[in-house]
């Protein structure tokens, strides 16, 4: 897999970062809308810890980046991308978080229960049953799975969707399990929001009020530890802000905003 798609012309002065860990290619649409406006790289993460992540993106920028640039990390890739500041501030002009996840464990207590409430009985069964699988040392292909669970949480995370199509390449079940394992472990032992005191560029947090990562789970802890420090809550919005009808024309205008 080629580690970096580029969009529009150089210079690339805006990375977007997608998620999972373990899906990419979801954050295309972001890099296409900015593309005509902005040269665009969207990094491929494959490394399977942690360290490696950070490591692979900050190589990805360095080889291709007109550095420093702005970060546009979503959903997973937000916290990437946090971490990528944090380690590397002279990368990073400003940071834009999406779709964050919590980054104190208190905050993350609800997540689930939320989806499966939003969810069918037929569906909350399948996830259940699926899930079940993932821990399954006889089935095989996990990858298979994990987009099964993700298209019907998909559900769950969205307030009023567009019609649109996932756009992951694929779904990496085993760089999804190690990468998250540390990720969590990093986040309860308080590491991961220290890193904060790190960032030295302008951060700026979009949350969607319908997202099922609490939005105070982002604003509160970033408040405390980030010097330059803005969260804009997207109303009528889910977890994924480009797919939403009534929040994807208020979304790519502050990112425009905040690229100019």
């Amino acid at each position: 897999m080629d580690n970096t798609r580029t969009y529009g012309a150089p210079p690339f002065t805006v990375a977007v970062v997608h998620g999972g860990p373990g899906a990419p290619g979801e954050m295309a649409p972001v890099a296409r809308t900015l593309a005509p406006h902005v040269g665009v790289l969207e990094p491929l993460q494959t490394a399977c810890t942690l360290d490696g992540q950070v490591q692979e993106l900050q190589a990805s920028l360095q080889h291709t980046a007109d550095l420093p640039v702005t970060l546009i990390g979503w959903s997973w890739g937000a916290w990437l991308s946090f971490m990528l500041a944090a380690r590397h501030p002279e990368s990073v002009k400003k940071l834009i978080l999406v779709g964050c996840g919590p980054f104190e464990t208190g905050y993350a207590a609800h997540i689930t229960g939320v989806r499966l409430r939003r969810l069918s009985a037929a569906e909350r069964a399948d996830v259940l049953a699926l899930s079940a699988a993932l821990g399954d040392p006889a089935v095989a292909d996990k990858s298979m799975i994990m987009a099964r669970v993700g298209t019907i949480l998909a559900k769950a995370d969205a307030y009023d969707p567009l019609l649109h199509e996932r756009e992951y390449l694929e779904c990496q079940y085993r760089i999804h399990q190690r990468v998250w394992a540390e990720a969590d472990a990093f986040r309860r032992s308080g590491e991961l929001l220290a890193l904060g005191t790190r960032i030295t560029c302008p951060v700026v947090a979009l949350h969607g009020d319908f997202d099922p990562h609490p939005a105070e789970g982002v604003k509160e802890p970033l408040a405390r530890v980030l010097a330059d420090f803005q969260f804009v809550l997207l109303q009528h919005c889910g977890h994924c802000p480009w797919i939403e009808r009534r929040a994807k024309d208020r979304f790519f205008q502050i990112i425009k905003e905040e690229l100019e």
